[in-house]
């Protein structure tokens, strides 16, 4: 387990290094500003140990001498503060760069992802990986560029100043420091598999929050507060624990390693005043064990800084290790490398299903030996109970999914061999789920027209019988409405779907329970709209109110993912087979 771990977080440093790739130069300036501000930092106490060796002895103080190393020490120390303020500078682009690559990607892979991945994961649990996670990743690398370079520089330095004046102290402070690394990387192991537990759940409490604040009316109508709390709760203890736990630990970093640092400190004094007063004396005056005791404490406040760095990245990498999930998911199945465009004026409305199977999971099957074939302008409606296969038909023909046996051919075409993109511009589809987008109505009627004009726009409306709505509205089609329709009611919001569709008119139509939010009066004159649009188009029309679909050419009973029956109304009627128990069913009182 703990092999697995270290070879995952491996792989995740390897995939923030390639990020990092792009601002080599600036990581290298960063390192070199580094380099300067620890040797220029590092060399004040010298200064500090000589000025001091200066004010020793009645009557011997060098005030001329001290004034001149004040100076120096001023002039280092502003310098100082103004290359500290540049570095940071440069660190902040680079972490807010990676960052919003890190964002681009992962929102960019989830536009690649197949519907099967947005199918089997939890919403809130994708926002809290795009979100949440990439937001602790940052807090931690900002912490690495700004801490953790200039933490092991000050070490080494430290080391190479405090050989310089005395040896022996330097040997007694070395010996000392294994024990601190030896706390730090004790810690740092059993913090990472608590914040990727801290992380994992706080992305359920998302998923939680955004299913409940989404689904809020149903929760209110089915008086679901209580048993939602309770879920929450739970959720929010376990969160709670399992960040007590990761904060416990890591706030162990600090006061065991400033233990050892005291350590350290004690040490130098001790070992320092002792050559002071012994005989060789002279080879260590008091300004330089003051010097060496600056040194002391340079040298262990790394170490606290580091061991709390070090913390801290372990809780980003477990967040990044959860954004590359995302990032490296199998994106759709993709197109062969002699896939073409499927241009407009080539769909003549023809589509041919031969053999086509079927399942969502391995262990159930669902559409089986799935054969037909319908001709330009046929009117095709799918019916049966619910789960026999009609949403997965169409998900099918718009190649949301792939076939696992048979083939689908548009006019003459296997799907698989047409780009996605062009096969689904073909196709005007018009759910009972709608959706539309934060912008003015005007917008979102556009989205499959982009260069539609006013008039068309208005045509399109009155067509589909929301032009009378729109004008109501304060800015009419101006009017900005909020996410997924804001306060328009779900009739309101499914007309403009229709009217959507009805101005990009494309060559074949695919109406999923399309008029379900609408009134009885209002649907009437939707289907008469639907009839002279379907005119000359191939239309799939799925729907569970049988008489929407009369009129259709063909009428395909599905159950249990099969076609059962196939014919027009009337023929089914005369049949006395299944299409007659559903129509009896829902006409007969």
């Amino acid at each position: 387990m703990k092999k697995n771990n270290s070879k995952a977080s491996f792989s995740t440093v390897k995939k923030v290094l390639k990020y990092l790739n792009k601002y080599r130069f600036l990581f290298a300036l960063s390192l070199i500003l580094a380099v300067i501000i620890v040797a220029a930092t590092l060399y004040i106490p010298i200064l500090v140990g000589q000025a001091i060796d200066l004010a020793i002895g009645k009557g011997l103080v060098d005030f001329d001498g001290i004034y001149q190393i004040l100076i120096k020490i001023g002039v280092i120390a502003a310098v100082t503060a103004l290359l500290q303020w540049v570095m940071n500078v440069i660190n902040n682009r680079m972490t807010f760069g990676i960052v919003r690559r890190l964002r681009r990607d992962a929102f960019k892979k989830i536009q690649e992802l197949p519907l099967s991945y947005i199918d089997s994961h939890p919403v809130g649990d994708t926002v809290s990986r795009v979100i949440g996670d990439v937001d602790q990743f940052s807090d931690g690398l900002l912490m690495g560029f700004s801490q953790l370079f200039t933490g092991v520089l000050t070490i080494v330095g430290t080391l190479a100043f405090m050989l310089s004046i005395n040896v022996t102290i330097t040997v007694v402070v070395v010996v000392v420091t294994p024990l601190s690394l030896f706390v730090a990387a004790f810690i740092a192991k059993r913090t990472h598999s608590l914040f990727k537990k801290q992380s994992e759940t706080r992305a359920e409490q998302t998923s939680l929050i955004d299913e409940m604040i989404g689904e809020h009316k149903t929760v209110a109508a089915f008086s679901h507060e209580d048993e939602a709390i309770e879920r929450f709760d739970e959720i929010n203890e376990r969160l709670q624990k399992c960040s007590l736990k990761a904060v416990f630990y890591s706030s162990l970093t600090n006061p065991c390693t400033r233990f050892v640092n005291n350590l350290v400190y004690a040490g130098v004094a001790l070992v320092g005043a002792l050559i002071c007063v012994s005989s060789s004396g002279a080879a260590l005056t008091v300004g330089a064990l003051t010097s060496l005791l600056n040194y002391a404490n340079q040298y262990t406040k790394p170490f606290n800084e580091i061991s709390g760095v070090i913390t801290e990245l372990q809780n980003a990498l477990a967040c990044a290790a959860r954004v590359f999930e995302l990032i490296d998911a199998e994106p759709e199945i993709p197109e062969s490398a002699d896939a073409h465009d499927l241009a407009l004026e080539e769909v003549d409305g023809r589509v041919n299903i031969e053999g086509v199977e079927f399942s969502y999971t391995p262990d159930r099957e669902l559409i089986k030996g799935l054969d037909l074939s319908i001709e330009n302008g046929q009117r095709v409606a799918i019916v049966g109970p619910t789960g026999c296969g009609k949403t997965t038909v169409i998900n099918l023909l718009m190649r949301f999914y792939d076939v696992n046996a048979g083939k689908i051919e548009v006019s003459g075409h296997d799907i698989r061999d047409i780009t996605r993109e062009s096969l689904r511009r073909s196709y005007g589809m018009v759910l009972q789920e709608t959706w539309l987008k934060n912008g003015t109505i005007r917008e979102n009627i556009a989205m499959g027209k982009p260069d539609a004009t006013d008039e068309e726009i208005i045509a399109a409306a009155k067509s589909a019988h929301a032009h009378s709505f729109i004008r109501q509205m304060p800015n009419g089609y101006d009017t900005v409405i909020g996410e997924d329709g804001g306060a328009l009611s779900q009739g309101q919001k499914q007309l403009l779907c229709i009217t959507r569709v009805m101005l990009c008119l494309p060559p074949m139509l695919i109406l999923d329970e399309a008029t379900s939010s609408i009134d009885t009066r209002t649907e009437m004159k939707i289907q008469d709209a639907f009839a002279t649009m379907m005119r000359g188009r191939t239309s799939f029309i799925v729907a569970h109110r049988l008489s929407t679909i009369k009129e259709a050419d063909i009428i395909l009973v599905m159950k249990d993912g099969r076609i059962i029956e196939k014919g027009d109304h009337e023929t089914l009627l005369k049949s006395g087979g299944f299409y007659s128990e559903l129509w009896n069913s829902q006409f007969d009182r």
